[in-house]
């Protein structure tokens, strides 16, 4: 049973059809790359799975249970993990303390008043916080961070509820060729440790190339090609859409 199965998904906004029946699965441990030109649909799919957006008609199955129109906060709670293209995080609060926040929601105590919030799950939050490299500025405010490593922390709040799944959007915009590659590369890590799947939209043709298990590709709203890096660079559609001259991808290094 695939972990994520998206079935004949479709939104519009007005006259406009940001989704036209895409249909796709996403496998345990996959590492699934979702791209396309501006205004391919990208975002609108992005938000229906992770309950931002109400699909007009479709489905979403996690692991065989529909999610489609839940909450995010519900789908969260089903395992199902995110980061944003722009980093959310607490610049006033440490960076164990942002995790920290991640695990009482996991575990339900937002309400408790017996401890201060401080002393919830700490041990655990220092656990996910050396996952991505972070340990050693557990204690320093998010605000002081390079962006690279707030990316780092956010990953670290994304698996504070152990997910299945992990909704990535733009995970490396705004960081060096150097810096996206190694946090990539972390990522793929730990789709290999511990059997994560991992759905995620990304501009950078070398990241996706290089790092994605396969790649689906849409455009104005409708999947056009699925496959393997190859199998994309020499599609003549995709060529067309990402280009409208027929020229092939070429490779970008750092």
């Amino acid at each position: 049973m695939s972990v994520l199965s998206v079935r004949d998904l479709s939104k519009a906004f007005g006259g406009v059809h940001a989704a036209r029946e895409v249909t796709f699965d996403v496998a345990k441990g996959e590492f699934l790359a979702l791209i396309g030109p501006n205004g391919a649909g990208k975002s609108t799919t992005f938000n229906m799975i992770n309950g931002q957006l109400k699909p007009d008609s479709g489905d979403i199955l996690l692991e065989g249970a529909s999610i489609a129109g839940a909450a995010p906060r519900t789908i969260w709670r089903r395992g199902v993990g995110r980061t944003f293209q722009i980093a959310a995080t607490f610049g006033s609060m440490t960076v164990v303390e942002n995790v920290q926040m991640a695990l009482i929601s996991h575990h339900r105590e937002t309400y408790s008043l017996w401890r201060a919030a401080g002393e919830h799950h700490r041990a655990r939050a220092l656990e996910l916080l050396g996952y991505v490299g972070m340990q050693d500025a557990a204690d320093r405010a998010c605000r002081e961070l390079a962006y690279g490593d707030v990316k780092r922390v956010e990953l670290a709040i994304a698996l504070a509820n152990d997910p299945k799944l992990l909704l990535m959007d733009e995970p490396t915009a705004g960081m060096a060729p150097r810096e996206r590659n190694d946090l990539i590369a972390l990522v793929k890590r730990l789709v290999l440790d511990r059997g994560i799947s991992v759905l995620f939209t990304e501009h950078s043709m070398d990241v996706v190339f290089a790092f994605a298990d396969r790649i689906i590709v849409l455009a104005r709203g409708r999947l056009i090609a699925e496959g393997n890096a190859k199998t994309i660079r020499e599609h003549p559609k995709v060529q067309e859409v990402y280009f409208g001259t027929g020229k092939t991808f070429e490779k970008v290094t750092s």
